[in-house]
Parts: structure tokens; C-alpha cells; sequence
């Protein structure tokens, strides 16, 4: 089994319901997502959503934000997600890896993520990717809808 890593370019029909089985997993608190809801996503001019195929099936996704800034053009990856069935099959490094590639090839000064220490094979993972902790604290403003 090879893990295949596309950015994605369009949205069909296909994607819609992996996400409806992928977003569970990352969040309980997300709303389901719509194919137009899910293509503001993909057509956002700073985002390149990276799905991972395995055996053909969408089993992952990442989205890479590249953001220019004025200290200079900053990457960061969010909502990584691979399906519980497919995970040790090397699928979140390989997301990881092309987010890597593709924020460098894009000029990137860095790559910043977040992980919670509880998260412990999602934090082995990037420590193997090459990433390093930094000591930084995450602030937050939810905003009451």
C-alpha cells in the first residue's frame, strides 16, 4: 500500500463525504461541511488542502496556510486528520512531509504547528518531520456566536 498526497484543486462529490467521515475524528464541535462550504476552503487564495489516498480512498487531510507577512511569507499546518483505520500506515507523515515541500517551494521562512501534548503519536510524528517545540504559549479569543 503507497500513500498517494494530491492538493487538492476542485470539490466533488467524493471529498464531501470523506470529509463527513474525517472531520468527526478531528473535531467534535465542527459543523459538517457542504460542498460550497468546503470549496471556500479549497479556493482560498492562502490555503492548499492536501488529501492523502490510500488504495485509491481519501484516508487524510491537511491544510497548509501560507501567509505573507511583513517578517516575511510564514506557513502553518492545521487540521491534520487521518481516518483511525488507516493510521500506521505512514499517512500523516507523508502529509506532513508535502506540507513541508510545498511551503519551502513557496518560499516559506517557516513552518509553525500546533499539537496537544495529549496528541502523543501526532507529536512523535512531527518531532521525527523535524519539527522542534518551541517555547511559545497558544492564546485563544472564542468568539460567541
Amino acid at each position: 500500500m503507497s500513500v498517494e498526497i494530491e492538493i487538492v484543486r476542485e470539490v466533488n462529490g467524493e471529498l464531501v463525504a470523506a470529509f463527513a467521515g474525517l472531520l468527526p475524528q478531528l473535531s467534535r464541535t465542527a459543523e459538517p461541511l457542504d460542498r460550497e462550504r468546503l470549496a471556500e476552503v479549497v479556493e482560498c487564495g492562502s490555503n492548499r488542502l492536501l488529501a492523502a489516498r490510500l488504495d485509491g480512498a481519501v484516508v487524510g487531510v491537511l491544510t497548509l496556510v501560507l501567509s505573507p507577512l511583513p517578517s516575511g511569507l510564514r506557513a502553518r499546518i492545521e487540521d491534520v486528520v487521518v481516518d483511525a483505520a488507516a493510521r500506521g500506515h505512514g499517512v500523516g507523515a507523508a502529509l506532513t512531509a508535502e506540507a513541508v515541500r510545498v511551503a519551502t517551494e513557496a518560499g516559506a521562512r517557516t513552518v509553525d504547528l500546533t499539537s496537544r501534548p495529549s496528541r502523543e503519536a501526532a507529536n512523535r510524528l512531527y518531532e521525527r518531520a523535524g519539527f522542534e517545540a518551541r517555547d511559545s504559549r497558544v492564546y485563544r479569543y472564542s468568539v460567541k456566536g
